[in-house]
């Protein structure tokens, strides 16, 4: 059974009484150090949060030699690369006298303009391929960046706001979203991601990510998106004010994850009735698909988009490239249809010098996501695959 992490808050009246507890904290190797651990709270008690992992991970965390959670230990993965000890990866990164929180939300680099987190792909993320799916790596770049806000010591009361956003109603809405992957992860596979912000026009904010291999530091995943802020109670955007403007101007960095020549910028057509190869209807979000801000996470569009691509593709292909642009909120009330239709132009197999027997190597799809009952457009999108069988240049 795998060691667990948990927070524990108790209140005592008496510092003596503490010590006597933090003491053998210290002794069998907790990550915080007593400045740390101890907040005070009021004059009368004191808060403490202790991590009850052990110091000693391999005797609860192992079962005839293997990690519990999918890495291996004393032997190489079955993908050929040279095993990663999570334990050792945090020790690396934090020393032992370094805050909870920092084990846990990631640190900034080169000045402060980047923000970088470390995680372990958890088999829960995983698709039926044994990899990370695109889902998860969304999820991964969304906690990255809310815990980048947090981190700042800029974040209010709302999901991912600033202080001065907070005050006035004020939340951040994604309008676009492009990732492009060299590679997925597979299950236990330590990854590294980077993020960082800069203006986008006058009223917008534009969020970059890279996700490198933590082993060989090989960069296989990079992100660019572009946010705007809206009224969290009219649901109307809004112009950035001053305010706010300040206070997120000292993180801005002017560097692109995505070469501009590079990133997909073309209009993505409208699909309609008529042009749409295949329509998925009747989707219905959950209370679960909900966020903090009261409409369907937009991770959760990605799903839907997929439930009309044919089957065989997502078997055979790898999704390389996604392109979302986001319209329109999506409530729990909804019914949704999901339309895809295929573009024309797919690669050919180059190394194949029989003509008539090229194998499609690429393919790239146009998506709808709409309203079922009134047709209302929520995202548009473009995806792009390509063959698992095909042996990456």
């Amino acid at each position: 059974m795998a060691a667990a992490t948990s927070n524990v808050r108790l209140s005592f009246p008496v510092k003596e009484e503490i010590k006597k507890i933090i003491v053998p904290m210290a002794k069998v190797g907790y990550c915080s150090s007593w400045n740390s651990i101890i907040t005070p709270k009021r004059q009368s008690s004191l808060v403490i949060i202790a991590s009850t992992a052990s110091s000693n991970p391999r005797k609860v965390e192992k079962i005839n030699g293997k990690k519990v959670n999918g890495i291996y230990v004393n032997e190489a993965p079955q993908t050929g690369k040279a095993s990663v000890d999570p334990q050792l990866v945090l020790k690396e990164n934090f020393p032992v006298d370094s805050p909870l929180h920092a084990c846990l939300h990631g640190r900034f680099v080169q000045d402060r303009f980047v923000y970088r987190q470390i995680f372990v792909i958890r088999s829960y993320e995983i698709g039926p391929d044994k990899t990370a799916t695109m889902e998860t790596l969304m999820n991964l770049l969304q906690e990255t960046a809310l815990n980048h806000v947090t981190s700042s010591g800029l974040a209010g009361n709302g999901f991912g706001a600033t202080r001065e956003m907070s005050l006035r109603k004020l939340i951040w809405v994604v309008t676009r979203i492009h990732v492009q992957v060299q590679r997925y992860s597979c299950w236990g596979d330590v990854v590294e991601i980077d993020t960082w912000v800069d203006a986008a026009g006058k009223n917008g904010m534009r969020r970059d990510w890279i996700i490198r291999d933590y082993h060989t530091q090989e960069i296989i995943t990079r992100a660019t998106s572009t946010w705007v802020i809206m009224n969290r109670e009219t649901r109307r955007l809004s112009k950035i004010p001053q305010q706010v403007r300040q206070e997120v101007l000292p993180f801005y960095l002017n560097r692109f994850a995505i070469a501009k020549e590079n990133d997909d910028i073309q209009k993505i057509d409208k699909l309609t009735d008529d042009t749409a190869e295949r329509i998925r209807s009747g989707l219905a979000p959950r209370w679960n698909d909900m966020d903090a801000n009261q409409h369907v996470n937009n991770v959760k569009y990605i799903g839907w988009i997929l439930e009309s691509v044919p089957i065989h593709v997502l078997e055979h292909y790898n999704l390389t490239s996604m392109t979302l642009e986001y319209r329109r909120e999506c409530r729990q009330s909804s019914l949704l249809e999901s339309l895809t239709s295929t573009k024309a132009n797919v690669t050919e197999d180059s190394n194949n010098n029989n003509n008539s027997n090229n194998r499609k190597t690429g393919l790239e799809y146009t998506h709808l996501l709409r309203m079922q009952a009134d047709k209302a457009e929520i995202v548009r999108a473009r995806s792009q695959w390509k063959s698992k069988h095909i042996n990456p240049k």
